[in-house]
């Protein structure tokens, strides 16, 4: 006991300079990272705010703690030596990880993709949520987060749906073959063209596509701002259905139709349900 009050008092000073620049050197450093993030936000973009803020966090954090190794009297050669002994032994057993961290180097210079996109990759969906170096999140429309691994967005197909300004929305139309298509294709015009939401420039694609099972088939392609999606979709669809109805125009549901042949004799047909005596049932026919 008296040995460590001894060694307590010969390194007091340096405790006391190492706990001072510990405990005052984070949180500046943490303070100098919002500051970034405030000062930066209307005038780079969200990915590189929250890359650059991150970056400083960490850089000043390894320096604060070699900062108070060196004043603790902790020789930082040995240490740096053992560091890249134990790095090598690690990175030999965290293969994935470092593949992820160069996948997420490749994806922060190639910038397929920013906070605040909508990104679906396979079968998953959602807005992305943070950029990091070994993962992105996702958060999807019924607020769940979703991890994806760097090397994945890597090695495989992902779509960027909010990545240009404008987004075309592809709605297929079945009407019944007794309607006039070029009625049909007039009256979807005047719709994208009263709705607010749909651009004119460029002008809705509206293609008569062929003959389906039951129906004409037509595509119906406006044009929209990509933060409209929502609004168009839902004003545009109740006013072709209002309209359609308005205009005496039928959407078809599919129809089945059984044929026995000309050489077979007619499909029986008896009613169930009538009175004995009554109905076509009491009078005798099948």
């Amino acid at each position: 006991m008296d040995g460590f009050f001894n060694w307590f008092e010969h390194h007091r000073e340096q405790l006391v300079y190492s706990m001072l620049l510990l405990g005052m050197g984070l949180p500046l450093v943490n303070f100098l990272g919002y500051l970034i993030r405030r000062a930066l936000r209307k005038k780079a973009t969200d990915q590189a705010v929250m890359l650059l803020s991150k970056g400083v966090v960490y850089v000043g954090s390894l320096l604060i703690v070699l900062m108070v190794l060196h004043a603790a009297g902790v020789r930082l050669g040995a240490l740096l030596g053992a560091a890249g002994i134990a790095g090598v032994a690690i990175g030999f057993a965290s293969q994935t990880s470092l593949s992820n961290l160069i996948s997420g180097l490749f994806l922060v210079w190639e910038r397929p993709f920013q906070v605040g996109d909508v990104l679906e990759c396979g079968c998953d969906q959602g807005v992305v949520h943070s950029i990091d170096l070994l993962s992105i999140q996702l958060r999807t429309y019924n607020n769940k987060l979703i991890r994806i691994p760097n090397e994945i967005l890597i090695k495989s197909a992902f779509t960027n749906i909010t990545r240009f300004p404008i987004r075309r929305m592809d709605i297929k139309i079945g009407v019944a073959y007794k309607e006039d298509v070029e009625r049909v294709m007039e009256i979807l015009r005047e719709v994208a063209d009263r709705n607010p939401y749909c651009l004119d420039e460029p002008e809705p694609v509206i293609i008569f596509q062929g003959f389906g099972d039951s129906a004409l088939e037509i595509l119906f392609a406006p044009w929209f701002a990509k933060q409209d999606y929502v609004a168009m979709r839902n004003s545009l669809l109740v006013e072709v259905k209002r309209r359609f109805d308005a205009e005496g125009i039928e959407i078809p549901f599919p129809h089945r139709t059984l044929y026995a042949g000309a050489v077979t004799d007619p499909f029986p047909i008896r009613l169930v349900g009538d009175p004995p005596g009554t109905g076509l049932a009491g009078r005798g026919e099948p």
